[in-house]
Protein backbone atom coordinates (compact mmCIF):
# COMPACT_ATOMS: atom_id res chain seq x y z
CA UNK A 1 0.00 0.00 0.00
CA UNK A 2 2.89 2.56 0.59
CA UNK A 3 4.30 2.00 -2.93
CA UNK A 4 1.09 2.02 -4.62
CA UNK A 5 0.45 5.32 -2.67
CA UNK A 6 3.76 6.65 -3.65
CA UNK A 7 3.26 5.32 -7.32
CA UNK A 8 -0.28 7.73 -7.38
CA UNK A 9 1.63 10.34 -6.43
CA UNK A 10 4.20 10.15 -8.48
CA UNK A 11 1.77 10.19 -11.32
CA UNK A 12 0.38 12.74 -10.65
CA UNK A 13 3.92 14.75 -10.37
CA UNK A 14 4.54 13.46 -13.65
CA UNK A 15 1.22 14.78 -15.16
CA UNK A 16 1.81 18.39 -13.55
CA UNK A 17 5.09 18.43 -15.09
CA UNK A 18 4.46 17.92 -18.34
CA UNK A 19 1.16 19.65 -19.12
CA UNK A 20 2.27 23.23 -19.41
CA UNK A 21 4.53 21.94 -21.95
CA UNK A 22 1.41 20.14 -23.70
CA UNK A 23 -0.57 23.11 -24.06
CA UNK A 24 2.32 25.48 -24.69
CA UNK A 25 1.17 26.44 -28.25
CA UNK A 26 -2.25 27.38 -27.15
CA UNK A 27 -0.59 29.82 -24.35
CA UNK A 28 1.24 31.34 -26.79
CA UNK A 29 -1.64 31.79 -29.36
CA UNK A 30 -4.48 32.59 -26.55
CA UNK A 31 -2.61 34.88 -24.34
CA UNK A 32 -0.41 36.16 -26.89
CA UNK A 33 3.01 35.35 -25.12
CA UNK A 34 6.20 35.46 -26.61
CA UNK A 35 8.66 32.69 -26.36
CA UNK A 36 11.08 34.21 -23.70
CA UNK A 37 7.38 35.22 -21.52
CA UNK A 38 6.75 31.48 -21.81
CA UNK A 39 10.26 30.82 -20.75
CA UNK A 40 10.01 33.32 -17.29
CA UNK A 41 6.57 31.58 -16.25
CA UNK A 42 8.16 28.23 -16.86
CA UNK A 43 11.52 29.13 -15.12
CA UNK A 44 10.08 30.47 -12.50
CA UNK A 45 8.73 26.85 -11.15
CA UNK A 46 12.49 25.69 -11.70
CA UNK A 47 13.80 28.16 -9.38
CA UNK A 48 11.42 27.63 -6.70
CA UNK A 49 11.93 23.61 -7.37
CA UNK A 50 15.51 24.22 -6.69
CA UNK A 51 14.43 25.99 -3.51
CA UNK A 52 12.01 23.81 -2.39
CA UNK A 53 14.22 20.23 -2.98
CA UNK A 54 17.41 22.22 -1.37
CA UNK A 55 15.88 23.06 1.95
CA UNK A 56 13.55 19.67 1.94
CA UNK A 57 16.57 17.55 1.94
CA UNK A 58 17.30 18.92 5.49
CA UNK A 59 13.86 18.88 6.67
CA UNK A 60 13.14 15.42 5.68
CA UNK A 61 15.03 14.17 8.31
CA UNK A 62 13.36 15.71 11.63
CA UNK A 63 9.55 16.12 9.55
CA UNK A 64 9.73 13.02 7.94
CA UNK A 65 8.38 12.05 4.22
CA UNK A 66 4.60 12.10 5.66
CA UNK A 67 4.22 16.24 6.11
CA UNK A 68 6.65 16.73 3.13
CA UNK A 69 4.89 15.40 0.72
CA UNK A 70 1.54 16.40 1.99
CA UNK A 71 2.68 19.99 2.31
CA UNK A 72 4.08 19.73 -1.33
CA UNK A 73 0.65 18.39 -2.80
CA UNK A 74 -1.00 20.50 -1.27
CA UNK A 75 1.21 23.51 -2.46
CA UNK A 76 1.24 22.29 -6.01
CA UNK A 77 -2.76 22.05 -5.98
CA UNK A 78 -3.27 25.53 -5.09
CA UNK A 79 -1.07 26.34 -7.73
CA UNK A 80 -2.89 24.41 -10.53
CA UNK A 81 -6.49 25.52 -8.91
CA UNK A 82 -5.62 29.21 -10.51
CA UNK A 83 -3.11 28.62 -13.36
CA UNK A 84 -4.38 30.28 -16.84
CA UNK A 85 -7.45 31.49 -15.17
CA UNK A 86 -5.79 35.28 -16.44
CA UNK A 87 -3.38 36.34 -19.33
CA UNK A 88 -1.07 38.12 -16.49
CA UNK A 89 2.34 36.71 -17.39
CA UNK A 90 2.85 37.79 -13.18
CA UNK A 91 -0.14 35.75 -12.19
CA UNK A 92 1.01 32.81 -14.10
CA UNK A 93 4.55 33.55 -13.09
CA UNK A 94 3.78 33.20 -9.53
CA UNK A 95 1.51 30.42 -9.85
CA UNK A 96 3.92 28.79 -11.58
CA UNK A 97 6.67 29.29 -8.54
CA UNK A 98 3.63 27.78 -6.44
CA UNK A 99 3.56 24.69 -8.23
CA UNK A 100 7.14 24.42 -8.09
CA UNK A 101 7.49 24.74 -4.27
CA UNK A 102 5.44 21.60 -3.96
CA UNK A 103 6.39 19.57 -6.79
CA UNK A 104 10.15 19.82 -4.81
CA UNK A 105 8.83 18.97 -1.65
CA UNK A 106 7.41 15.55 -3.21
CA UNK A 107 10.28 15.00 -5.25
CA UNK A 108 12.86 14.59 -1.83
CA UNK A 109 9.81 12.97 0.16
CA UNK A 110 9.17 10.60 -2.55
CA UNK A 111 12.68 9.58 -3.59
CA UNK A 112 13.30 8.77 0.15
CA UNK A 113 10.34 7.26 1.06
CA UNK A 114 11.33 5.05 -2.06
CA UNK A 115 14.84 3.65 -1.15
CA UNK A 116 13.35 2.09 1.76
CA UNK A 117 12.32 -0.39 -0.41
CA UNK A 118 15.54 -1.36 -1.72
CA UNK A 119 18.26 -1.34 0.92
CA UNK A 120 20.53 -3.39 -1.87
CA UNK A 121 20.86 -0.47 -4.05
CA UNK A 122 19.73 -2.36 -6.97
CA UNK A 123 17.95 0.90 -8.60
CA UNK A 124 14.32 -1.50 -9.33
CA UNK A 125 11.87 0.34 -7.16
CA UNK A 126 13.71 3.65 -8.12
CA UNK A 127 13.50 2.92 -11.69
CA UNK A 128 9.78 1.64 -11.11
CA UNK A 129 8.68 4.59 -8.88
CA UNK A 130 10.00 7.59 -11.42
CA UNK A 131 8.19 4.90 -13.95
CA UNK A 132 4.90 6.70 -12.43
CA UNK A 133 6.41 9.96 -13.28
CA UNK A 134 6.10 8.68 -16.75
CA UNK A 135 2.87 7.25 -16.60
CA UNK A 136 1.74 10.73 -15.32
CA UNK A 137 3.31 12.75 -17.97
CA UNK A 138 1.69 10.74 -20.86
CA UNK A 139 -1.46 11.57 -19.82
CA UNK A 140 -1.60 14.91 -19.06
CA UNK A 141 -0.60 15.59 -22.77
CA UNK A 142 -3.56 12.98 -23.60
CA UNK A 143 -6.19 14.86 -22.01
CA UNK A 144 -4.95 18.44 -23.23
CA UNK A 145 -5.03 16.51 -26.76
CA UNK A 146 -8.33 15.23 -26.23
CA UNK A 147 -9.84 18.54 -24.63
CA UNK A 148 -8.47 20.17 -27.84
CA UNK A 149 -9.88 18.08 -30.49
CA UNK A 150 -13.14 18.05 -28.93
CA UNK A 151 -13.34 22.33 -28.99
CA UNK A 152 -13.50 21.98 -24.94
CA UNK A 153 -11.31 24.64 -22.67
CA UNK A 154 -7.89 23.20 -22.40
CA UNK A 155 -7.75 24.93 -18.68
CA UNK A 156 -10.13 22.28 -17.41
CA UNK A 157 -7.34 19.67 -17.06
CA UNK A 158 -5.63 22.23 -14.69
CA UNK A 159 -8.37 22.87 -12.60
CA UNK A 160 -9.52 18.68 -12.31
CA UNK A 161 -5.70 17.95 -11.37
CA UNK A 162 -6.41 20.47 -8.77
CA UNK A 163 -8.43 18.81 -7.09
CA UNK A 164 -6.57 14.93 -7.32
CA UNK A 165 -4.00 17.11 -5.77
CA UNK A 166 -6.25 17.56 -2.83
CA UNK A 167 -7.78 13.96 -2.53
CA UNK A 168 -4.42 12.86 -2.86
CA UNK A 169 -3.00 15.07 -0.20
CA UNK A 170 -6.13 13.58 2.00
CA UNK A 171 -4.50 10.29 0.81
CA UNK A 172 -0.95 10.75 2.30
CA UNK A 173 -1.77 12.31 5.66
CA UNK A 174 -3.56 8.79 5.84
CA UNK A 175 -0.71 6.62 4.79
CA UNK A 176 1.70 4.87 7.39
CA UNK A 177 5.03 6.23 6.45
CA UNK A 178 8.10 6.30 9.60
CA UNK A 179 9.75 9.82 10.01
CA UNK A 180 12.99 7.89 9.08
CA UNK A 181 13.91 5.01 7.12
CA UNK A 182 15.55 2.17 9.40
CA UNK A 183 19.38 2.94 9.43
CA UNK A 184 19.32 6.19 7.53
CA UNK A 185 19.00 9.07 10.07
CA UNK A 186 21.35 11.55 9.29
CA UNK A 187 24.78 11.99 9.81
CA UNK A 188 25.72 15.26 11.45
CA UNK A 189 28.04 16.68 9.03
CA UNK A 190 27.85 14.22 6.80
CA UNK A 191 27.41 16.28 3.68
CA UNK A 192 30.17 19.14 5.18
CA UNK A 193 33.18 16.60 5.04
CA UNK A 194 32.07 14.87 2.14
CA UNK A 195 30.98 17.55 -0.08
CA UNK A 196 34.19 17.82 -2.02
CA UNK A 197 33.87 14.09 -3.14
CA UNK A 198 33.75 13.88 -6.85
CA UNK A 199 30.50 10.90 -7.07
CA UNK A 200 28.21 14.11 -4.59
CA UNK A 201 29.34 16.46 -6.49
CA UNK A 202 28.92 14.90 -10.09
CA UNK A 203 25.46 13.83 -9.20
CA UNK A 204 24.60 17.47 -8.84
CA UNK A 205 25.86 17.96 -12.33
CA UNK A 206 23.88 15.17 -13.66
CA UNK A 207 20.51 16.02 -13.04
CA UNK A 208 21.88 19.63 -13.36
CA UNK A 209 22.18 18.59 -17.02
CA UNK A 210 19.24 15.78 -17.27
CA UNK A 211 16.42 17.59 -16.14
CA UNK A 212 17.02 20.73 -17.67
CA UNK A 213 17.32 18.41 -21.12
CA UNK A 214 14.23 16.41 -20.31
CA UNK A 215 12.00 19.06 -19.22
CA UNK A 216 12.86 21.06 -21.83
CA UNK A 217 12.41 18.59 -24.50
CA UNK A 218 9.19 17.72 -23.08
CA UNK A 219 8.09 22.15 -23.18
CA UNK A 220 9.17 22.64 -26.07
CA UNK A 221 8.81 19.50 -28.97
CA UNK A 222 5.02 20.55 -29.58
CA UNK A 223 5.89 23.60 -30.13
CA UNK A 224 8.79 22.54 -32.40
CA UNK A 225 6.90 19.79 -34.40
CA UNK A 226 4.15 22.53 -35.05
CA UNK A 227 6.84 25.28 -36.63
CA UNK A 228 9.31 22.59 -38.15
CA UNK A 229 7.26 20.09 -39.40
CA UNK A 230 3.53 21.59 -39.63
CA UNK A 231 1.63 19.83 -36.66
CA UNK A 232 -1.23 20.98 -35.11
CA UNK A 233 -1.61 21.93 -31.75
CA UNK A 234 -3.40 18.99 -30.55
CA UNK A 235 -0.88 16.49 -33.10
CA UNK A 236 2.03 18.24 -31.03
CA UNK A 237 0.41 17.80 -27.63
CA UNK A 238 0.86 14.04 -28.60
CA UNK A 239 4.29 14.11 -29.18
CA UNK A 240 4.94 15.18 -25.23
CA UNK A 241 2.89 11.91 -24.94
CA UNK A 242 5.04 9.78 -26.92
CA UNK A 243 8.62 10.88 -25.51
CA UNK A 244 7.13 10.13 -21.82
CA UNK A 245 5.95 6.50 -23.32
CA UNK A 246 9.42 5.72 -24.30
CA UNK A 247 10.75 6.84 -21.11
CA UNK A 248 8.09 4.93 -19.10
CA UNK A 249 9.27 1.96 -21.60
CA UNK A 250 12.92 2.23 -20.38
CA UNK A 251 11.71 2.77 -16.46
CA UNK A 252 9.58 -0.24 -16.19
CA UNK A 253 11.51 -2.37 -19.02
CA UNK A 254 14.84 -2.37 -17.25
CA UNK A 255 14.31 -3.64 -13.87
CA UNK A 256 12.12 -6.04 -14.91
CA UNK A 257 13.93 -7.48 -17.45
CA UNK A 258 17.83 -6.62 -16.76
CA UNK A 259 18.98 -8.99 -13.83
CA UNK A 260 22.94 -7.47 -14.81
CA UNK A 261 25.06 -6.17 -12.67
CA UNK A 262 26.66 -3.46 -14.95
CA UNK A 263 24.59 -0.67 -14.56
CA UNK A 264 27.14 1.96 -14.44
CA UNK A 265 27.74 0.64 -18.38
CA UNK A 266 23.31 0.87 -18.86
CA UNK A 267 23.44 4.35 -17.26
CA UNK A 268 26.28 5.70 -20.33
CA UNK A 269 24.51 3.54 -23.09
CA UNK A 270 20.99 4.80 -22.28
CA UNK A 271 22.62 8.15 -22.13
CA UNK A 272 23.96 8.14 -25.40
CA UNK A 273 21.06 7.17 -26.73
CA UNK A 274 19.73 9.91 -25.68
CA UNK A 275 22.04 12.05 -27.56
CA UNK A 276 22.17 10.52 -30.61
CA UNK A 277 18.12 10.65 -30.79
CA UNK A 278 17.87 14.46 -29.98
CA UNK A 279 20.85 15.16 -32.31
CA UNK A 280 19.29 13.60 -35.05
CA UNK A 281 15.89 15.25 -34.11
CA UNK A 282 17.33 18.68 -34.67
CA UNK A 283 18.94 17.85 -37.70
CA UNK A 284 15.53 17.07 -39.18
CA UNK A 285 14.14 20.37 -38.57
CA UNK A 286 16.44 21.94 -40.71
CA UNK A 287 14.91 19.60 -43.50
CA UNK A 288 11.59 19.85 -46.15
CA UNK A 289 9.11 17.94 -44.05
CA UNK A 290 8.26 15.09 -45.85
CA UNK A 291 6.20 12.40 -45.08
CA UNK A 292 9.69 10.16 -44.24
CA UNK A 293 11.40 13.33 -42.37
CA UNK A 294 8.34 13.48 -40.41
CA UNK A 295 7.81 9.62 -39.40
CA UNK A 296 11.61 9.48 -38.34
CA UNK A 297 11.30 12.38 -36.39
CA UNK A 298 8.40 11.15 -34.59
CA UNK A 299 10.20 7.59 -34.14
CA UNK A 300 13.51 9.64 -32.77
CA UNK A 301 11.01 11.45 -30.05
CA UNK A 302 10.13 7.83 -28.53
CA UNK A 303 13.52 7.48 -28.57
CA UNK A 304 15.16 10.07 -26.93
CA UNK A 305 12.26 9.48 -24.08
CA UNK A 306 13.86 5.65 -23.89
CA UNK A 307 17.06 7.28 -23.71
CA UNK A 308 16.51 9.35 -20.88
CA UNK A 309 14.12 6.97 -19.24
CA UNK A 310 16.93 5.09 -16.57
CA UNK A 311 19.56 8.24 -15.94
CA UNK A 312 17.70 9.93 -13.21
CA UNK A 313 17.11 7.05 -10.85
CA UNK A 314 19.99 5.64 -11.50
CA UNK A 315 21.96 8.88 -10.49
CA UNK A 316 19.88 8.94 -7.11
CA UNK A 317 20.42 5.44 -6.43
CA UNK A 318 24.06 5.27 -7.27
CA UNK A 319 24.51 8.29 -4.81
CA UNK A 320 22.81 7.40 -1.77
CA UNK A 321 24.56 3.77 -1.79
CA UNK A 322 27.61 6.23 -2.03
CA UNK A 323 26.16 8.26 0.89
CA UNK A 324 23.62 6.01 3.08
CA UNK A 325 24.17 8.10 6.46
CA UNK A 326 23.35 11.05 4.68
CA UNK A 327 20.70 10.32 2.01
CA UNK A 328 17.95 12.81 2.09
CA UNK A 329 20.14 15.37 1.73
CA UNK A 330 21.98 13.69 -1.15
CA UNK A 331 19.18 13.73 -3.01
CA UNK A 332 18.49 17.21 -2.25
CA UNK A 333 21.52 18.94 -2.96
CA UNK A 334 21.49 16.50 -5.97
CA UNK A 335 17.96 17.37 -7.00
CA UNK A 336 18.49 21.20 -6.39
CA UNK A 337 20.93 20.94 -9.78
CA UNK A 338 17.87 19.50 -11.80
CA UNK A 339 16.07 22.47 -10.30
CA UNK A 340 18.96 24.76 -11.20
CA UNK A 341 19.20 23.12 -14.67
CA UNK A 342 15.27 23.43 -15.06
CA UNK A 343 15.32 26.96 -14.63
CA UNK A 344 18.63 27.77 -16.51
CA UNK A 345 17.38 25.85 -19.67
CA UNK A 346 13.95 27.36 -20.74
CA UNK A 347 15.93 31.24 -20.29
CA UNK A 348 18.63 29.82 -22.86
CA UNK A 349 15.89 28.05 -25.30
CA UNK A 350 13.85 31.17 -24.99
CA UNK A 351 16.25 33.36 -25.96
CA UNK A 352 17.41 31.72 -28.91
CA UNK A 353 14.40 30.57 -30.38
CA UNK A 354 13.10 34.37 -29.79
CA UNK A 355 16.63 35.31 -31.76
CA UNK A 356 17.33 33.08 -34.32
CA UNK A 357 14.04 30.36 -34.17
CA UNK A 358 12.87 27.53 -32.37
CA UNK A 359 14.81 24.82 -34.93
CA UNK A 360 18.45 26.72 -33.25
CA UNK A 361 16.79 26.63 -30.51
CA UNK A 362 16.17 23.20 -30.15
CA UNK A 363 19.34 22.16 -31.34
CA UNK A 364 20.64 23.10 -28.26
CA UNK A 365 19.46 20.61 -26.49
CA UNK A 366 21.45 17.95 -28.44
CA UNK A 367 24.80 19.72 -27.31
CA UNK A 368 23.46 20.17 -23.24
CA UNK A 369 22.69 16.18 -23.96
CA UNK A 370 26.26 15.38 -25.38
CA UNK A 371 27.28 16.85 -21.84
CA UNK A 372 24.97 15.00 -20.20
CA UNK A 373 26.98 11.69 -21.02
CA UNK A 374 30.44 13.13 -19.73
CA UNK A 375 28.98 13.79 -16.01
CA UNK A 376 27.14 10.38 -16.33
CA UNK A 377 30.32 8.66 -17.22
CA UNK A 378 32.06 10.63 -14.48
CA UNK A 379 29.82 9.47 -12.38
CA UNK A 380 29.66 6.06 -13.21
CA UNK A 381 34.06 5.78 -12.70
CA UNK A 382 33.56 7.18 -9.41
CA UNK A 383 31.01 4.85 -8.00
CA UNK A 384 32.02 1.18 -8.00
CA UNK A 385 29.43 -1.63 -9.68
CA UNK A 386 27.98 -1.76 -6.04
CA UNK A 387 27.26 1.64 -5.89
CA UNK A 388 30.10 2.86 -3.71
CA UNK A 389 32.28 5.44 -4.00
CA UNK A 390 36.10 4.32 -5.71
CA UNK A 391 39.01 4.84 -4.03
CA UNK A 392 41.12 7.65 -5.54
Amino acid sequence: MLFLGLFAVFTLVGTSATIIGATLPRILADFHWNYVTAGVVIGAGAVTYFAATFAAGYLIGPWGPKPTITLGLLLAGAGLACFAATPSPVANTLLSALMGLGQGCIEVGVNTATLRTDPRHTGRPMNLMHGAFAVGAILGPLAVSLLMRHNLGWILVYRGMAVLFALLAVMTACLALPRLAPGAAPEAGAPARRGLNAAYLLSFVALFLYVGVELGFSNWVAAYFVVAFGDSPAAGALLVSLFWTGLLAGRFGVPLLYRGARRNAVLVGFALLATGAIALLSLLGFLPATPLVHGLARSLVFCAGLGCSIYYPMVITLLCACFPQSAGQAIGFAASGGGIGSFLFPFIMAAIAQRWGIRTGFATYALFAAAMVLAARGLARRAGPGGRTAAG
